[in-house]
Order: structure tokens, then sequence, then C-alpha cells
């Protein structure tokens, strides 16, 4: 099974992450059990459930984005009127 990064995971829900967690221990289970297929179509559920996560993850990073933009804008006015 393949995790999410830890940047994805903290921005889960608590009941996104409660879900997570179960299945991933459902998945890992099945490899275990070398019930490759199954695994597959866990893993693709969980693909599905971070999804929300990884959009707020960008969003966070477009605001960053726009904050640094703004604060070196300021610096250039600021440099002008020098």
């Amino acid at each position: 099974m393949r995790h999410c990064s830890v940047q994805v995971r903290g921005l889960l829900t608590r009941e996104e992450l409660d879900r997570y967690n179960a299945l991933m221990e459902v998945g890992s289970y099945l490899e275990s059990q070398e019930k490759y297929d199954l695994a597959y179509t866990v893993q693709k559920e969980i693909d599905i459930l971070i999804l929300p996560a990884i959009e707020r993850l960008k969003d966070k990073s477009r605001a960053r984005d726009r904050a640094t933009a703004q604060y070196l804008e300021s610096l250039r006015e600021d440099n002008g009127e020098d």
C-alpha cells in the first residue's frame, strides 16, 4: 500500500483520517495474504479519499504564493519611494 504524504495526511479531517487508517490496515492485510487484486481496489479508494486534502494543500500553496507576491511588491514600492 502506498501512503500519502505527511502534508496531505495533516490536512485530512478526523473522519477522513480514520477512514484512511482503516483502509490502509485492510489493504496491508490483503497484501500480506497476497490478495493484490483486492488490495489494488482498496488503494484506489484511498486515492479518491485523499483528493480533497490534496486540493486543500494546493489552496494553501496558492495562498502562500499570493502573500509572497504581495510582500515582494510592497518591497518594490518601498524602494521606489526612497
